[in-house]
């Protein structure tokens, strides 16, 4: 009898720990403009779906086109004067969107370690808060462009 109920409980682990987990965070839109050089740094741009049932919070960037990024917000004061400054973490509720874009949030690249060059891509991981990665692929645009779709 202990046989058989062993045997049992281990067929259980077995088909559990065989179940994927089914990704939450989800990506699209996601685009940047050319650069002009590596002096100056660089920008990306995407919307960010939450289709999970918990909150998703984003706590950092990685990608091999620059040496820092983050996750920066644009502001314009009274004075008409504009700035940006590091978001810090973005937490998503479940079943929000949250677009990362011109003249708001948006992925900053800083120390560009080569230009970014129209017509090719370069891949951006965002790191989640519960030790989840999603990594997209970025197409690079013209320096004029104003969105995906534009």
């Amino acid at each position: 009898m202990k046989r058989i109920i062993a045997s049992v409980v281990i067929s259980v682990g077995v088909a559990t720990t065989a179940v994927a987990e089914v990704p939450t965070v989800e990506i699209s839109e996601a685009w940047s403009r050319a650069s002009i050089g590596t002096n100056r740094p660089g920008a990306a741009y995407l919307t960010i779906r939450n289709s999970g049932d918990q909150t998703e919070t984003v706590t950092g960037l990685r990608t091999n086109i620059a040496m820092m990024s983050e996750i920066h917000l644009s502001s314009t004061n009274d004075q008409g004067v504009s700035s940006m400054s590091p978001a810090g973490e973005i937490s998503i509720a479940p079943g929000d969107t949250v677009a990362l874009e011109p003249g708001d949030l948006h992925a900053m690249l800083m120390k560009l370690q080569r230009p970014m060059i129209e017509g090719e891509t370069f891949s951006l991981t965002l790191i989640l808060a519960n030790g989840n990665e999603v990594t997209v692929d970025v197409p690079i645009l013209g320096a004029a462009a104003r969105g995906p779709d534009h």
